[in-house]
């Protein structure tokens, strides 16, 4: 008597990643639709010989959407939304792998595997001037107000110009990589009465100025290991007078009087002469005529 005895497949075997923890350094500049971990690295086996199900999803909030997968089928690893530094530069992936569909009513046995992303900066940004407000959002962006000093008329400094809001400086805002930076004047130099140390930013004058013209430098701020990364700053120089003496008021003392009961903004008017509104004046040696 022959008997034909057929052995039925149990699943009594889970998914297994050949690699159940990896990690990834992605630089934040990846383009999108780019394979951070290849299918093969991925791909789980089952014993069962049954088809995979793959799942991918995040432990860091904020930080959905911007890994996926081929497929439910292929589990490649690709980045899908372009990344930002300042917003995570850290995550987790769980990639699940099942032997059933995620709807199957049937037992599932379930293998995990865990990537670790560890986001790099990348040189995506133009220096920035100081002081700078950074815009709302995401303050990638940095808004610096025009610099401005002044220089006598006829009177060469040697020391540095002081300026306003500060002195000329320019930092690396991919702060991880901060490149050093180089300063040059391109434009608005006549004469080239001015120069600015490269090193430092700071301005200095080559020659005196003989009339009362104003300058408007432009500086310009480059990374010395990336000259495509660079800024234009304005450098208002006014030529002025020399000051050599104060302002002085003409009188002392000023004797005024007011009415009782007049309303706001009402003159005050001189001591003894109603009629006549109080005026302080003062004057200054070295600017007769103003």
């Amino acid at each position: 008597l022959e008997i034909l005895v057929t052995i039925l497949n149990e699943n009594d075997n889970s998914p297994v990643f050949a690699q159940p923890n990896l990690t990834r350094d992605v630089p934040e500049d990846t383009k999108v639709d780019t394979a951070i971990v290849a299918r093969e690295e991925v791909s789980a086996s089952d014993a069962d010989l049954d088809t995979i199900y793959y799942e991918l999803t995040t432990t860091v909030q904020d930080a959905d959407g911007y890994f996926a997968i081929r497929g439910v089928n292929n589990p490649e690893i690709y980045l899908q939304k372009a990344l930002d530094y300042d917003k995570f530069n850290s995550t987790t992936l769980l990639l699940y792998a099942r032997d059933r569909p995620v709807t199957s009513p049937d037992l599932t046995q379930t293998g995990t595997a865990t990537i670790s992303i560890t986001i790099k900066q990348s040189d995506t940004r133009a220096p920035w001037f100081l002081p700078c407000t950074r815009l709302h959002g995401d303050g990638s962006v940095c808004i610096s107000s025009p610099y401005s000093g002044r220089v006598n008329i006829s009177e060469m400094s040697t020391d540095p110009l002081l300026l306003e809001p500060g002195p000329i400086y320019a930092v690396d805002p991919d702060y991880t990589i901060s490149d050093r930076i180089m300063y040059s004047i391109v434009g608005g130099n006549t004469d080239e009465v001015f120069s600015v140390d490269a090193d430092t930013g700071n301005l200095t004058m080559n020659k005196i100025v003989t009339s009362p013209d104003s300058f408007l430098l432009q500086v310009m701020a480059t990374q010395v290991s990336n000259i495509r990364k660079y800024s234009v700053a304005t450098v208002e120089i006014k030529v002025i007078n020399k000051s050599n003496f104060p302002p002085y008021f003409e009188k002392g003392v000023y004797n005024g009087m007011v009415f009782v009961g007049m309303p706001q903004r009402s003159f005050v008017y001189q001591a003894g002469d109603p009629s006549t509104p109080l005026v302080i004046t003062a004057m200054d040696q070295d600017f007769p005529d103003v």
